[in-house]
């Protein structure tokens, strides 16, 4: 084990930043912060703040507020190989880390940063290029998990079950006008429909259309938040949620249900709606559960994720047919959400789940750091 003080484990979780997911991020690594096994780890609070600057604070620090902070302890880290020490911003931030000691390095990091910036595989190419270690899918698998549009392309290419869409991309909305884009959704797809932001999470920015008018309003919200937008077919379906776990071999929690009084599963009803109820396991089936394990796996592998993942699946109520919505390569850690809760029903509890993932994400940096980086017969020195 890398040496941290007294041989624990430095963990740097990286928390806050600059999408509407922003409050979300700081409840999920609040409950992280409190599970983490502290015989195990030391821990490095690094906040980044509304206007994207680094924090380094104290482990007893109160993390909405370190999230907030525009003052001192304004840390970056350096984007070179084996900068794995942040590094003050300034002397006014020199002095205000100076006491934290070996806080400022770090063995691996675990980014809690929900949305944009975040698990779009631009955190993640930092992290790379600085080679440290951190939980979760790589830069392409962050990306491709991240757009709705892209990664339903490559569950269809896979032959995997989704259901049918039609892809706005950028600047397209402008040059055609909404109307003229609600009429194509219309007669492409019908009603009901679903409009959503094509990269974006917690179910922010997304809206159910049943009429042009509400389709044209879904579409110019959805616009707020991305430049690509998707319209895809709404079913009465059944919520269904799948956990993955691992990075060779991965692999899936048992199912659970959603089940919410909203026309589906938004923003409130994850995080303000005390009436939102989930089911673990999921009623179903024996054979219907093996297979939403299986899909949920091919899932995992086709958009090349690694670490972990949520895998969302509709169930239509009437034919019973499976489709998958959508993967989460960094799903909620708050004590309400389904990935932590779907392990610990399946016999991992979230401290195990946590040892887990960093264990993943080290041995994954192990395997990428015994990759030649020279080509045959080049002459620099090893």
């Amino acid at each position: 084990m890398s040496g941290g003080k007294m041989g624990k484990l430095r963990v740097g979780l990286l928390f806050g930043g600059r999408s509407v997911e922003h409050a979300v991020s700081i409840v999920s690594a609040t409950s992280i912060l409190r599970a983490l096994d502290r015989s195990k780890y030391s821990i490095s609070l690094i906040a980044i703040d509304p206007t994207g600057r680094w924090h380094l604070a104290e482990e007893d620090a109160v993390l909405a507020e370190v999230a907030d902070e525009k003052g001192d302890g304004r840390v970056f880290l350096p984007a070179v190989p084996g900068g794995t020490t942040l590094v003050p911003e300034d002397s006014t931030a020199l002095s205000a880390i100076g006491a934290l000691g070996d806080a400022t390095r770090l063995d691996v990091v675990f980014p809690i940063i929900h949305g944009r910036g975040g698990e779009d595989g631009a955190l993640q190419g930092l992290l790379e290029l600085a080679e440290v270690p951190y939980v979760g899918s790589g830069v392409l698998g962050s990306a491709i998990q991240m757009d709705k549009d892209v990664a339903k392309r490559l569950l269809e290419a896979a032959g995997l079950p989704v259901t049918p869409w039609i892809t706005f991309r950028p600047g397209e909305l402008d040059r055609i006008g909404l109307e003229a884009a609600a009429t194509r959704v219309a007669d492409g797809i019908g009603w009901p429909v679903f409009v959503k932001p094509a990269n974006s999470g917690s179910s922010i920015g997304i809206s159910r259309a049943d009429s042009i008018p509400e389709l044209i309003a879904a579409l110019a919200d959805a616009q707020r938040y991305d430049r690509k937008v998707i319209a895809e077919k709404a079913i009465d379906a059944r919520e269904i949620e799948v956990a993955v776990l691992g990075n060779d071999e991965p692999e899936a929690s048992v199912p659970g249900e959603i089940r919410s009084a909203h026309a589906f599963y938004d923003y409130d009803a994850k995080y303000l709606d005390d009436a939102t109820e989930l089911v673990i396991p999921a009623p179903l089936a024996p054979e219907e559960t093996a297979i939403l394990r299986s899909l949920a796996l091919d899932a995992y592998r086709a958009l090349d994720a690694e670490g972990l993942a949520r895998v969302d699946f509709l169930v239509d109520r009437e034919t019973n047919d499976f489709y998958i919505n959508e993967l989460n390569s960094l799903p909620g850690f708050t004590d309400g959400s389904m990935y932590p809760k779907l392990w610990e029903a399946s016999g991992l509890p979230y401290p195990a789940l946590l040892d887990r993932l960093i264990a993943l994400a080290l041995e994954r940096h192990d395997h990428r750091m015994r990759l030649e980086t020279r080509a045959p017969g080049d002459p620099r020195e090893t």
